[in-house]
């Protein structure tokens, strides 16, 4: 259970000062000044140091936040828990979980649909989400875990791997060039800034010193059915995984012009705070979706 000065710690680090703080928590700042002393007594060490509009946490401080954040979401699942069994509910809570739109749309809907079959009588949450939005909601306790294809913070997050994907170019017609170059003079439909199947775009071009503003010209859509439908009729190429576009493939509405040069593999994976006592769970949960 955290203690008052926990807390104290964890509003400060959300707020970004002792003011704010104290008005979230509604307690006077002198008193928040005095948690937080205790605090770094207890650790040894400065938590936090001062800057223009506030505070931030040091290293040492942020450490402590994750692991105080992760035991306060799991306290408020435990406490959920109990008092399910307590008001004689089923002690299984819902199924809390994000998805990435990749895999919301084209992986979770038969991962779930097997889960149900084996656990007929459990509720799934299920939010949509980059990979940034999701990462926010598991802080705020929000959804438990995760199944992400975007890259995050692996001091904050434990992770274990759900499967490895195939990362492709395609458009309507057209034969594999011999290198990335050769698909520059076509327009880049993508997804918006923040999404994975972005980011690892803009991360593999980097590697080769070039950058989405290198193709002829840009067109971000959030759909990706959208993004298939107009690569489809002739707008441009894009880049996707290939369990996106299985389907097209095959029926050939869109072709594979994947460069020799651009073979591309990314992971999807399961996260969750690190250091929240329900890992084992969410490994074992990851084994039953994998068979």
């Amino acid at each position: 259970m955290l203690d008052y000065r926990t807390h104290t710690f964890l509003a400060v680090v959300r707020t970004g000062s002792f003011t704010g703080a104290a008005r979230e928590l509604h307690v006077t700042q002198p008193a928040v000044s005095q948690h937080i002393r205790q605090l770094e007594a207890h650790y040894g060490c400065a938590l936090f140091i001062k800057t223009g509009r506030g505070v931030e946490p040091t290293d040492a401080g942020r450490l402590l936040y994750q692991a105080l954040d992760a035991e306060r979401n799991d306290e408020a699942r435990l406490r959920a828990e109990l008092d399910a069994l307590q008001c004689e509910k089923s002690s299984r809570l819902p199924l809390r979980l994000g998805c990435t739109r990749t895999i919301a749309d084209y992986v979770a809907p038969q991962v779930l649909a097997r889960h149900l079959a084996g656990h007929p009588g459990e509720r799934v949450l299920m939010r949509t989400g980059n990979t940034t939005e999701l990462v926010a909601l598991i802080d705020a306790g929000e959804i438990d875990f995760a199944l992400v294809e975007g890259y995050f913070d692996r001091r904050a997050f434990e992770s274990a791997l759900f499967s490895r994907e195939p990362y492709l170019a395609v458009a309507a017609t057209g034969e594999r060039p011999a290198s990335i170059a050769g698909l520059l003079d076509q327009r880049l439909v993508l997804r918006e800034p923040g999404s994975g199947t972005r980011e690892i775009l803009e991360r593999h071009l980097a590697a080769r010193d070039l950058s989405v503003d290198d193709f002829a010209g840009v067109i971000e859509l959030a759909s990706i059915p959208t993004i298939k439908a107009c690569v489809a009729a002739g707008a441009g190429v894009s880049f996707m995984y290939r369990v996106a576009v299985e389907s097209e493939l095959a029926s050939g509405t869109l072709a594979d012009v994947t460069p020799p040069d651009f073979a591309v593999e990314h992971d999807f994976s399961l996260i969750w705070q690190r250091g929240s006592r329900y890992a084992d769970r969410y490994r074992s949960l990851l084994r039953e979706w994998k068979t």
